[in-house]
């Protein structure tokens, strides 16, 4: 059933909604828990406009689905009306299993079970009450369905996912190095002869520059030194959180969070996913206003300072390993000395972290370039810019975190 009803949008301007199960999964509790959960996490730290949503992140990519659906169909690959909206729900619920900021905690709330993972189980949940449009959608989402390109559409190194979020995040946080024509790498998709999702040749710039956005907003938006450390602070006292909570100690929190404070390596299931689907980012907010007078030093210090952006230091370096200097051993005798706290819990105010940004890797969902005799190449092997800007050495970096007021 089409429907007459659009979302003002400030990057695509209008996004329509296209059917009436679209609508009431839009509507359903779990997609409307996307509102509260903010799509950069502390990033706003940096850039004071980057408080938008994965609900509006969600909504995006849906659109740009209905647009690559439409660009593939003009083509004569013929897409039909139940595919085609198992397609556009499975992009919009791609994003429904994650947790309260994302990826910082991740690995830490439900003992590194991943937000894919929740995501499928919380499809095949709502499979119960919309039948087949959401079977076909989560075999999209899992790679499952014969048919490839769908998925190629929702995760791959060219999906809908990071056209949008490139795009929305550029807006948000006003980078404007991030920005990409999303509306000419849409006019350029097709398939190969083998079905494998594809662009045309002449599009290779856009895609060079896509590719290219995407490295410079890894480096100087999601992985800022202060977001960064905003981050690991973060991470650092909900660690401490769960290690009091699970040996005894009464930590507050709201109930979901204190669900998985406790919650401690078992099987996730549909019980723990029916607690899951209540956490947003306000519960984490509320927990570190509560746990600002805590007994626990290091509980109180980590909320305290969180909240009022006294961020741990961020040092960087590039490629080389951070190892345990003379450097280092003085710094965690000052933690030590400053704070007087147990040798052991020195990790949660001192720390390291190593992260890589490849903006392209050929061996994985490669981007295939389509030529006008049927000729597919994969970018790298054609792409001048990629032994430059798209390879180059900085690939690896690494983050030592402490206290400032140490030095």
């Amino acid at each position: 059933m089409r429907l007459n009803k659009v979302i003002n949008d400030p990057i695509y301007e209008f996004i329509p909604i296209p059917d009436e199960i679209i609508l009431s999964l839009i509507d359903h509790p779990y997609f409307q828990r996307l509102t509260r959960i903010k799509q950069l996490g502390f990033s706003y730290l940096v850039f004071p406009g980057a408080h938008h949503t994965r609900f509006a992140h969600s909504l995006g990519a849906m659109y740009l689905m209905q647009r690559a659906l439409e660009q593939l169909n003009e083509q004569s690959i013929y897409i039909d009306d139940k595919t085609y909206l198992s397609s556009l729900i499975a992009i919009l619920l791609h994003d429904i299993g994650h947790g309260p900021f994302s990826h910082t905690l991740e690995a830490l709330l439900a003992d590194n079970i991943s937000h894919e993972f929740i995501t499928n189980l919380a499809m095949k949940k709502l499979e119960k009450s919309y039948g087949e449009p959401l079977n076909t959608a989560r075999q999209i989402f899992n790679d499952s369905y014969p048919v490839k390109f769908y998925h190629q559409l929702v995760s791959s190194q060219l999906d809908m996912d990071r056209l949008d979020y490139l795009t929305r995040d550029s807006f948000y946080t006003g980078v404007s190095e991030g920005i990409i024509n999303t509306q000419r790498i849409i006019y350029m998709l097709t398939l190969t002869a083998d079905g494998d999702l594809g662009i045309l040749a002449k599009g290779i710039y856009s895609i060079e520059k896509f590719i290219i956005a995407r490295k410079i907003m890894y480096w100087q938006v999601y992985y800022h030194k202060t977001t960064m450390a905003a981050d690991e602070m973060l991470y650092q006292v909900i660690k401490r959180a769960k290690y009091l909570s699970q040996n005894g100690d009464k930590i507050p929190a709201t109930e979901p969070l204190e669900y998985f404070l406790k919650y401690n390596d078992k099987k996730f299931s549909e019980d723990d996913l029916d607690v899951f689907m209540q956490l947003d980012d306000y519960d984490v907010m509320t927990a570190l206003k509560m746990w600002c007078d805590h007994d626990d030093i290091i509980l109180q210090l980590l909320s305290r300072k969180l909240l009022n952006r006294n961020l741990f230091r961020c040092i960087i370096q590039n490629n080389n390993p951070i190892t345990e200097t003379e450097r280092m051993k003085i710094l965690k005798q000052k933690i030590l000395k400053n704070y007087k706290i147990d040798k052991n819990d020195l990790p949660y105010l001192i720390s390291i972290r190593e992260i890589e940004n490849q903006a392209y890797t050929p061996l994985k969902d490669q981007i295939n370039l389509v030529y006008k005799n049927g000729e597919v190449k994969d970018i790298s092997s054609v792409s001048d810019q990629f032994n430059t800007e798209l390879f180059p050495n900085d690939t690896m970096k690494y983050f030592l975190f402490y206290p400032k007021e140490i030095e």
